[in-house]
């Protein structure tokens, strides 16, 4: 599965999901652009899922128009620390059938 990890989340969380395809936005080139501009990108190039720490997501975006599953984990900071108790729910919704297109969020306990 292939995803991209939003500029907001820490680079190193990409090592936490090694099980799969990940990429930055960074790493992609594609840092600074709009969330609309990089639901395109992330279609054109062939992303199943982006993750994000963006809460206002499902309210900025038409998804009916990008047709993506978006992970929005919702913790008490964006700082690694607060990520990592959460990435075993990123795993697990992942490996799940139940991610759907459109934001699916994760909340810190």
């Amino acid at each position: 599965m292939k995803i991209l990890l939003d500029e907001n989340i820490p680079r190193k969380v990409k090592f936490r999901l090694s099980e799969f395809d990940v990429s930055t936005v960074q790493e992609m080139g594609w840092a600074g652009l709009n969330n609309g501009k990089l639901l395109k990108q992330l279609l054109e190039a062939d992303f199943a899922v982006l993750i994000t720490l963006d809460k206002g997501f499902k309210y900025q975006q038409n998804f009916g128009r990008y047709t993506i599953p978006v992970i929005s984990i919702n913790s008490g900071s964006g700082t690694y620390e607060h990520i990592l108790p959460l990435l075993d729910k990123v795993k697990e919704l992942l490996h799940s059938n139940q991610l759907k297109n459109g934001v699916n969020t994760i909340v810190e306990d």
